[in-house]
């Protein structure tokens, strides 16, 4: 009996000790006044993504109303029109919802990719390793906007290839980040252990790499989301984003240029504050998650 009782209590030490770090990491993280900011701006601009194309019926190709173009901001309208008369408040809120999927959609792509390529450069070294580099090494040579636009104009202006040509230039940031998780873990006692009693490279990458390297990676990827929308906005204000008249916050910049001499300044100044209020979000809550994440600080 008291065999099977000591057993049972090892059995549970694994899920407890998990359970145990994961309430660590959220108290740190909850204790962080920059992850709490972080974390409502990023489930504000969540929620409106989802919640309001479910509430609110909008068709883009038929909001038109020229009698009410460029009115200041008011009770019936309150972030203003823009020249088409459309509401810009309305067009602001769903526009969360396209940049929002950029940015998660296009760090997915990045991270499922880059981080296989890192850590099979890591965990393979020699000749894979330096090939694999060097090709990243190729890609961070081109600034990564320009690299974004050059992908955008080849395969053609649209939100899908936008996700797309994002996704593809932040691949080289998760495979170098991946391959230092890789190389730094590969020698630890845990993993010479398991190679010893003959568990296979894949075994060891996914039970042991993966799940012990996951904290720069999430970090990076909540950082990234963050740059992924202003990315998008850059692409949408050189018109090779969303494509008009789909609501588009970068889009919504750029048709605001011109009316900004003559005193409109409300139809730049809200799709602003909602790229600059979503990137802040996501900025917040990383480094608040670096910092729970990290053992060496306490919080």
């Amino acid at each position: 009996m008291a065999v099977a009782n000591d057993l049972s209590l090892a059995s549970e030490q694994p899920e407890s000790r998990h359970e145990n770090q994961t309430r660590r990491v959220l108290r740190r993280l909850m204790r962080s006044t920059n992850a709490r900011v972080g974390i409502f701006l990023v489930v504000a601009f969540l929620l409106i993504a989802l919640l309001v194309p479910l509430v609110d019926d909008y068709d883009a190709r038929r909001d038109l109303d020229l009698s009410s173009r460029l009115q200041p901001p008011s009770s019936e309208h309150w972030f203003g029109t823009d020249d088409l008369g459309r509401d810009v408040l309305r067009r602001v809120l769903h526009g969360a919802r396209v940049s929002l999927q950029v940015a998660i959609l296009s760090v997915s792509i990045s991270l499922i990719i880059g981080s296989m390529i890192g850590l099979v450069a890591g965990m393979t070294g020699g000749w894979v390793d330096n090939v694999l580099m060097r090709l990243m090494d190729i890609m961070l040579a081109f600034p990564y906007v320009l690299l974004a636009i050059a992908l955008v104009t080849t395969l053609g202006a649209g939100l899908r290839n936008t996700m797309i040509a994002i996704g593809i230039v932040y691949v080289p940031i998760y495979a170098r980040l991946s391959r230092s998780v890789a190389i730094s873990l590969r020698e630890e006692d845990y993993v010479m252990a398991a190679r010893s009693i003959g568990s296979t490279q894949l075994r060891i990458l996914f039970s042991h790499i993966v799940p012990n390297g996951l904290s720069p990676i999430i970090v990076q990827a909540t950082l990234s989301m963050g740059i992924a929308v202003l990315d998008a906005a850059a692409l949408g204000f050189l018109g090779l984003g969303q494509q008009p008249p789909y609501p588009e916050w970068g889009k919504m910049l750029v048709d605001s240029l011109q009316f900004i001499l003559s005193g409109s300044w409300w139809v730049m100044l809200f799709p602003g504050l909602a790229i600059m209020l979503t990137v802040l979000g996501f900025n917040l809550l990383g480094d608040g998650l670096r910092d729970a994440l990290d053992p060496r600080l306490r919080m």
